[in-house]
């Protein structure tokens, strides 16, 4: 069972995560033309955002390297005697972290995103020179405020309400070293480990911030946790044997429940999401009675029970196994790590093939760089 306090309440998110950053560009004013000579002004340099060249690049870093957070391209030419085309002014290349999606902030429409150092995207094109037909005035170049929205690239997503033992569970199956505590929200920012195989294979792990009630309406972080599972793989659930409460104010869920009001906030946000491969980690397996609890809970998704509480979500997710473990002791986790390896590297072969996935699998309970030439921005 879990219990806010004031102080817990009060906790923020670490400032040293940004997963949102709003940037102004503007492409380069065109060059004046020649009325006289009739000459041409050069065209004012474009605005591209690229994928860094290096995976390990932040929103943090990009704002702590810019801080004024502008990009603005050269300006054209003017034409003159001398020579009356003027050259056109230098595009810039700025670099952006991988799994980026460009928003336009007048409109929120997305433009476009990066998801590696081979991708590039146009952001603002520069205006064109001053000619005939604009009485010899230079245009100026597009101006936008964009939001650079960052969407986690992990093989694997975490999802689970909080105290479920998330971080415990990182921290047991995969090199990462997150905070753990006995109190919730413990993880206020993503984590990401490494699983290394015996035979060097790696998969990427992403331990997001926990679930509250209503997530899907952006309550709690909502939203800010939601959209970083859109890119993973596989989706693993932990849920914690003895069931939820996130506080006295809310009402206690076994672990049925809990998983199907998981499903619900998950449906909410986006339905795709539920189709996606799951894994169900059955976690605090050491505790007293966890084994009738865990016969309970394979009842119910045997049986697809609806339960008592109050809610419009009659499903649960299609698990492709589900495993009890206790992460503080370590029983099942390697089963755990051996099937997340085989459902991955199975939709890997699969997408390959060029098959589409079937939907008639009962589910299993076990019982025990490319280099750019970059502008060189100031």
């Amino acid at each position: 069972m879990v219990f806010l306090t004031r102080g817990l309440l009060l906790r923020t998110y670490s400032k040293d995560f940004i997963d949102k950053l709003r940037i102004y560009v503007r492409g380069g004013t065109g060059g004046n033309g020649h009325p006289t000579l009739g000459g041409i002004g050069g065209r004012g340099g474009d605005v591209y955002l690229v994928g860094a060249t290096k995976s390990d690049m932040t929103l943090k870093s990009m704002k702590d390297k810019y801080p004024e957070k502008r990009f603005v391209a050269d300006t054209g030419q003017s034409s003159r005697k001398q020579a009356l085309s003027g050259l056109n002014g230098a595009s810039i290349y700025v670099q952006v972290p991988h799994g980026i999606s460009i928003v336009d902030a007048a409109n929120n429409q997305v433009m476009g995103e990066i998801s590696g150092p081979l991708d590039k995207l146009l952001v603002a094109r520069g205006g064109r020179g001053g000619m005939r037909s604009t009485t010899f005035i230079p245009r100026p170049g597009q101006r936008r405020n964009l939001y650079l929205d960052l969407k986690l690239i992990a093989d694997v997503g975490f999802v689970g309400f909080p105290n479920a033992g998330k971080s415990t569970l990182l921290s047991r199956i995969s090199n990462a070293k997150p905070k753990i505590a006995n109190y919730p929200f413990t993880t206020i920012t993503p984590q990401i480990g490494v699983i290394q195989y015996p035979d060097f294979r790696k998969i990427q792990l992403a331990d997001l911030p926990g679930l509250v009630e209503g997530a899907y309406l952006n309550k709690g972080r909502g939203h800010s946790f939601l959209k970083h599972i859109e890119r993973t793989k596989l989706l693993l659930f932990v849920v914690d044997i003895s069931g939820f409460q996130l506080s006295t104010k809310h009402q206690f869920r076994n672990a049925f429940e809990t998983v199907q009001l998981l499903t619900q906030e998950l449906r909410s946000y986006d339905a795709s999401l539920t189709n996606k491969p799951s894994i169900l980690a059955v976690n605090k397996m050491d505790l007293p009675a966890a084994d009738d609890l865990f016969n309970k809970l394979k009842d119910g998704i045997n049986t697809r029970t609806t339960s008592n509480f109050e809610s419009d979500c009659d499903e649960i997710m299609k698990f492709k196994e589900v495993i009890p473990i206790s992460a503080h002791t370590g029983k099942g986790t390697e089963k755990l790590s051996s099937r997340i390896r085989e459902i991955i590297d199975n939709r890997k072969l699969n997408i390959r093939k060029r098959l589409t996935g079937g939907g008639n699998e009962s589910v299993r309970i076990t019982n025990t760089d490319h280099e750019l030439n970059l502008h060189s921005l100031p």
